[in-house]
Formats: structure tokens, sequence, C-alpha cells
């Protein structure tokens, strides 16, 4: 189902107005079809829902905005008061630095994100990655059937685990964080979530943060803890801007990703068995499948000045959303029949990890565990298949696409190691 585009002028000039809510069930329904319409009729447009926001879904507007911190703000302070957010409408969860701060400001925690995720520092954690990996899969494999969401499970426990937090609680941050971007927002469920789950979740941060204050260690809360910001010891409440930011990375991208890859690989048997006889297109293939199924659809900025953007007048305080999802389809980007996947693509520049000063730091780590998730499975489970008619997906997928259930099938196989989860 795609939204109607509505091609009423509006009393402000150079503003095509679109009948659009990326949290509605409408888009939810189908949205590559929602923005595809979107591309078509007006690649800029206003939308009066949440209070109005600009919908950005040609590439190069996404590309262009995403690289002017100062025209397109990501601070949650800046024009317009503690009301904005990287999120349409704003969410109740804690500040994240340092996507919700613009450089210069952003630029400190972003160094120290940039040295805790570094290439050598995400091949250090390879054998926890597998180690997890293999665990979930030991854990479904020998009954023949599962549910496969129980695999997107996986990044949880590991960025859990890394963090050094409690693996006991791993569940709990990854049914929170799932469940803050996806259940409906008018839902019981969300607002028990928003208002009881996720400040209990934050307050065990809080405690293991002053923890390791006392007793500093080798993990990634204590290496953050070392640095100063601007000369300054960093804070604790600055530490736990940025491990919430982790987690939430950690929950939801590879999770979405790796459920939308096995499922597509179910009902694509050929491209399946291309990876599985040539193991080394799989590298490759995850970059087509981040530009194709773009596991973090959109995030909202706020304008900081009034101009002229790609045809339309933008004002200061506008809110504008940058829709990943849809300049990942915009054959504007040079993508050659982009609603088709091409597991050779090259070049393939996708935006699912964001573009300029907040291109995500933890895409390395992202790429990490999709790539064993989505290898693990086909050597161990070549013959699965998904049962489509089975499959509930997220009810809201504005912000992240994935699924509630995954149920598939296959032949059953043995554990590789004795140790459970």
């Amino acid at each position: 189902m795609t939204q109607q585009i509505d091609a009423e002028t509006s009393s402000r000039t150079d503003r095509p107005i679109v009948e659009f809510d990326h949290n509605a069930e409408a888009h939810s329904a189908d949205p590559v079809a929602s923005y595809r319409a979107l591309r078509e009729k007006a690649p800029v447009a206003w939308t009066d829902a949440w209070g109005g926001y600009w919908v950005l879904s040609g590439y190069d507007a996404i590309f262009d905005a995403a690289r002017d911190d100062e025209m397109f703000s990501s601070a949650r302070s800046a024009h317009g008061g503690e009301g904005q957010a990287i999120l349409i409408p704003k969410r109740p969860i804690a500040e994240h630095f340092p996507i919700d701060l613009d450089p210069p400001a952003s630029m400190p925690y972003r160094r120290i994100m940039n040295q805790l995720l570094s290439p050598s520092r995400i091949e250090e954690m390879r054998p926890m990655v597998e180690r997890y990996t293999t665990l979930f899969i030991d854990d479904i494999i020998e009954s023949g059937e599962a549910d496969f969401a129980a695999l997107t499970g996986i990044p949880s426990i590991i960025t859990i685990d890394w963090l050094s937090l409690s693996v006991e609680d791993w569940r709990r941050y990854s049914f929170a964080h799932r469940k803050v971007l996806s259940a409906p927002l008018d839902s019981a469920e969300y607002i028990k979530v928003t208002t009881e789950e996720l400040p209990a979740l934050a307050e065990k941060v809080k405690a293991a943060i002053a923890e390791r204050r006392r007793n500093l260690g080798d993990d990634p809360i204590s290496f953050i803890l070392r640095h100063e910001i601007d000369g300054r010891p960093i804070t604790d409440e600055e530490v736990l801007n940025m491990v919430d930011l982790i987690i939430s990375g950690g929950v939801g991208t590879v999770a979405s990703l790796s459920g939308q890859a096995l499922e597509w690989l179910s009902a694509n048997t050929d491209v399946r068995q291309r990876l599985i006889d040539d193991p080394s297109l799989m590298q490759n293939a995850v970059e087509e499948f981040l530009r194709y199924f773009s596991p973090t659809q959109a995030l909202a900025r706020t304008v900081g000045k009034d101009a002229d953007f790609h045809g339309v007048k933008i004002k200061e305080g506008d809110r504008a959303l940058l829709a990943w999802s849809s300049g990942n389809r915009d054959a504007a980007g040079g993508f050659e029949n982009p609603d088709e996947v091409d597991i050779e693509r090259m070049p393939n520049r996708h935006m699912s990890f964001g573009v300029g000063s907040h291109r995500c730091a933890g895409s390395h780590l992202g790429r990490l565990m999709a790539r064993t998730i989505l290898t693990q499975v086909l050597e161990r489970m070549p013959d699965y298949q998904v049962d489509r008619a089975k499959v509930t997906r997220y009810p809201r997928q504005g912000v992240n696409t994935g699924f509630e259930t995954l149920p598939a099938t296959f032949t059953p196989g043995k554990r590789l190691l004795e140790e459970r989860l």
C-alpha cells in the first residue's frame, strides 16, 4: 500500500505538500512503495504529520543534507528547544552522544567512539561473535524447526557481554530497545517500555558506570571513562549517553539486517546457493543487503537557517526526515536496477550507515556480526525454508524494519559446542 500524494500547494511558496507519516500503518505496510511514490512526485516534500516536517526521499537531497551540519542540525537543543531530536516524534530515551550533537561539540565523543570501535579492536571481537552465533544456532539446530527471529538476539547478547554489563539481562535490553522503535506509539507495550523498562535499564547502566569509575578495568566502559572532554574528565552522564547509543545500535540494526536477508535468501535460492558455493561473495553481499533492506530507515534533523534547498524553501526550526532507505533505492545514487538485489554490485554508495560527521561508528562491528550470522546459517542449515505465510513484521517500521516472528524449517543438525546459552 502506498501513501496518497496530495498535489495541493500550501500558503508557503515552493512547498509541495504530501500526505505522509512514516509511523503510520499505511507506510509500514510497504515502506518501499511508499517512498517510491514520494520520490516520483516530490523528492523533497512537506507533511503536516507530527507538527510538520520535510521528507527527503531523493538520494541527492539526503546526501547533501547529511553532510551539512549547519543547515541540518542533529542537536536536540538546536533551533527549537528540548523537543527536538533525531526521531520524529521525539522518543523518551536518553540523549545519545555523539549523534545528538553537532560538530565541533560532537567531535571529542566521536573520537572516543572511533577508537573504541576501530577495525583492529573489532577484529579482536571475532571469537566472541563467532562463539555466540554458534551457540544460538546450536540452540535450535537439533529440532529441525525454529523461529529465526531468535537469531536476531545474537547482536544483543554480543553487545551486552562486550560492554561487560550483566549478560543475564540481555533479553531485557534487546526487547526494550527494539520495542521503543517498533511498537505502535499509542500501544500499552510502547508506554510500558518507555516509562518503566528503559528507565530501569538506564539505572543498571548508571550503576555499572559508577562501579567502573571506582575500579577501572579493560572493558569498553572503562575505556570511555579514561578519556577527557575538552581538558576535563568525562562525566558519568556523558558516558551513559554514549553507552546507551552503543546498546541501541547493537540491538537494532544487525537484527533487522540479518532477519531480512535470511527471509529473502529463503525465497531466492539461486543467490543463496551462490553464497554457499562461494563464501567470498558474502562481504559484498552484506553491502548489498544493507542497501536493499536499509535497517535504519530514516533519522531526523532540524533546519538551522532559512534557505533554498533542492527547489524548496526551508525555514529555520523546520524538522526534516532523512530517509536513508529511500535514497538507497533511488537510481540517482548510481544504483542500476535499484529494486533488485545484486550481490556483486560495485560501486555501492549506500547510505545505510549514514553520511557525513554522524556516519555510524559501529559499522565495522555491524558488518562483522551480519557476515558471521549469515555465513553460519548457510553453512549449518543450507536448506532452510521460511514459512512466509506465518511471518509477522514489526507493526511500525518508520525507523527500523524487521520481524516479530520468522518461522523456518530445515534438516536437523548437530551441536558444535558443549556450552549452552
